[in-house]
């Protein structure tokens, strides 16, 4: 039978060289090569960043320095529990103003550890967490007290960091506050207007406080305030029916327009959790350092709790707004070793763990769709350190 060239066999022909050509064009890289050259918008830009790798492939091999050759930065937005990160430091000071004034006290760190630490003070919750996402090597901080709430929302966003929760620094037992004016209880919240700051602590209160009344979001109109401590003047200028903020400030904005505190958090003691979190490469390059600050939190806590007159007043000159100073620690007071025990699960109970706590507030985060998903709890603690105070510490 006589085989017959037609225009089939040709385009046969010719498309087993094309194939033959892109495999061969493939294997040698000449095809990467046009896509970068004529179409580079269609290739995935990779941007690599700290949080890809290890927060200790820094660290060195030997203990070069146990302790920073610097002052260590811890940063804070004041609340009752705070006192005894003042005591413990000796005062606090800004990012803008970091040497402490003259004649001023040296703190249980320096006098006790040999360590020399600084409580570096934030009004804005938001600039706390950039002070730590940059660290104090670029203008920041190494260590930060942050609400867990606030960590679980801000896990994505602090990855670079990756930070390390280490120990519990105290509860807000009614520091946190709901006021308003013209509203008789919780339930009567809805269609008025919510005042909140959305990036502290206060917010994860409002948001219990309507699941407690069956309210859903949008049963409030929500006020967005730019800091915490704004709740009072909106209440007191009418730009809210209520307000969410520190109990010090909004019980007195209320009082002066006939209003009252409807709820605090010493009806959920347990919901607003305030941790030490450090920098993960800060932690593992000077593990001696962080082992030194949880013994002088401890012990400077201990201390407030025993005579609150040292704490109070340093607490009164950089925090007039949580009212009367004594009174502020003892609605959010510093938390002892035996709370740092049961709220980490290494000994005794407690009605909330860490962890609960964490990944509670990060599904309710997920569930209102404010950010991506964040890591397990596991994954944002490091309790060596409290771990070995502990023990050496004993029962």
């Amino acid at each position: 039978m006589r085989l017959h060239r037609g225009p089939g066999l040709f385009l046969f022909l010719f498309l087993c060289v094309l194939g033959a050509s892109y495999a061969l064009a493939s294997r040698m890289g000449y095809l990467d090569r046009l896509q970068e050259r004529y179409f580079p918008s269609t290739r995935e830009a990779v941007r690599l960043s700290p949080g890809d790798f290890p927060a200790g492939v820094a660290a060195p091999v030997a203990d070069v320095a146990s302790v920073p050759l610097r002052p260590v930065l811890i940063g804070f937005s004041p609340r009752g529990a705070s006192a005894g990160l003042l005591v413990a430091t000796g005062g606090a000071t800004t990012l803008d103003n970091p040497v402490p004034p003259p004649g001023a006290a040296q703190g249980l760190l320096k006098t006790a550890y040999a360590l020399d630490a600084r409580a570096v003070l934030f009004a804005k919750e938001e600039d706390l967490r950039h002070a730590l996402s940059i660290g104090a090597e670029n203008g920041g901080v190494d260590m930060a007290t942050l609400s867990v709430d606030r960590l679980a929302a801000w896990a994505p966003l602090l990855r670079d960091a990756a930070p390390r929760t280490l120990l519990l620094v105290g509860r807000s037992r009614g520091q946190e506050a709901l006021a308003a004016v013209g509203v008789p209880d919780l339930a009567s919240l809805r269609g008025r207007r919510l005042g909140v700051y959305p990036y502290g602590s206060s917010h994860y209160f409002a948001l219990w406080l309507l699941s407690r009344v069956g309210l859903r979001i949008t049963d409030v109109r929500w006020v967005e305030l730019p800091t915490t401590l704004d709740a009072g003047r909106a209440l007191r200028e009418g730009r809210a029916d209520a307000v969410v903020g520190l109990w010090g400030d909004v019980e007195l904005a209320a009082r002066d327009r006939g209003g009252a505190v409807l709820a605090t958090t010493a009806d959920a003691p347990h919901l607003v959790a305030t941790v030490l979190v450090a920098r993960g490469d800060f932690a593992a390059r000077y593990p001696d350092a962080v082992r030194r600050v949880l013994r002088g939190l401890l012990d400077a806590g201990q201390s407030v709790l025993k005579d609150p007159t040292a704490g109070a007043r340093m607490l009164g000159e950089v925090a007039p707004y949580l009212g009367d100073p004594i009174e502020a620690i003892r609605s959010a007071p510093p938390a002892t070793l035996a709370d740092n025990r049961a709220f980490f699960g290494l000994s005794g109970e407690a009605p909330v763990t860490y962890d609960e706590l964490f990944q509670s507030a990060a599904a309710l985060f997920q569930k209102l769709k404010q950010g991506p998903p964040v890591p397990p709890a596991e994954d944002t603690k490091d309790l060596g350190a409290l771990k070995y105070v502990s023990e050496a510490r004993g029962p």
